[in-house]
């Protein structure tokens, strides 16, 4: 399975009641098509995956894939703490179509190496469907280990590692041990994580600009890094400023500024601050994004 380009990590939009608005869910994912990214992540973190019930988790990537099947990849984000339960939402995530799994770390236990390893492996297994890894130890509190990384390659369906730990050094490091497609997880790193073999970005920012990010990595791919470089630098503060705060609430606070969702979250998550709001909305104006 290739892996290459822009992945949007997907927000879930909410309506007032609190509900999954999957008619607004429709009209992003038609968005991300349009602008032709090379796929699709629904209910990752970015689209708070651990509000959303069992019976919302699927039917957000079933309309997702409804969607979009076909034009694009799903990449469905289907990891959990629990390898029982990630088990049975990638086995549904596989009958419903989706094209691949986002596996995170299991996050609050803190598992072994030989946890996670054997973790993902029946994930893997069970389920027969490719498996993007996910390493993010800011968030889950446990790292991949280059170790595990390297016998987790040996299983055929486990096909690329999406990775968050912010470091060039380590997607350098995964290319010498192992034949993994590496994926960026940092918008703010995707051009010097490909200019040492990552393939693309699963992104946050590609909620708001999706054409302008796969303009940028299509300028990379065909040579023309002063052109990548180009958009690197007029988003670069935009994909700083999309972390101000915890992930997805500037992304949806921008998305609400641009009046293409309405800004409503499930708690714990809740709306920005008013300060870390005016910057926000002072860098998307300087971008070109909002009056």
């Amino acid at each position: 399975m290739e892996l290459k380009g822009v992945y949007t990590a997907l927000v879930t939009p909410f309506s007032e009641s609190g509900k999954v608005d999957y008619s607004k869910l429709k009209e992003l994912v038609k968005m991300q098509v349009a602008a032709g990214v090379s796929g699709i992540v629904p209910v990752g973190t970015t689209g708070e995956s651990p509000t959303l019930s069992m019976d919302e988790h699927m039917k957000v990537i079933e309309t997702t894939i409804d969607i979009a099947a076909g034009k694009v990849q799903i990449i469905a984000g289907t990891g959990a703490n629990s390898t029982a339960e990630a088990v049975e939402l990638t086995k549904a995530a596989k009958k419903a179509g989706a094209d691949a799994s986002l596996q995170v770390t299991p996050y609050y236990n803190k598992p072994s190496q030989e946890g996670l390893y054997r973790h993902f492996s029946i994930v893997a297994e069970e389920s027969n469907l490719p498996i993007v890894l996910y390493n993010v130890p800011g968030r889950a509190g446990a790292e991949i280990a280059l170790g595990t990384v390297k016998r987790l390659a040996e299983n055929e369906l486990i096909v690329a590692i999406k990775e968050a730990a912010g470091s060039v050094e380590r997607v350098s490091e995964i290319c010498d041990i192992c034949d993994l497609t590496v994926l960026s997880g940092d918008d703010s790193l995707t051009l010097p994580m490909m200019s040492v073999g990552a393939t693309g970005v699963i992104s946050v920012a590609s909620n708001i600009i999706p054409a302008d990010m796969v303009a940028m990595l299509n300028a990379f791919e065909n040579g023309d890094i002063a052109k990548a470089r180009g958009y690197h630098a007029k988003y670069y503060r935009l994909f700083s400023d999309l972390f101000i705060e915890t992930n997805p609430v500037p992304v949806k606070a921008a998305l609400a500024m641009m009046n293409i969702i309405e800004e409503y979250y499930r708690l714990p998550l809740c709306v920005m601050n008013e300060s870390n709001r005016d910057v926000l909305h002072n860098t998307l104006r300087k971008c070109g994004l909002v009056a």
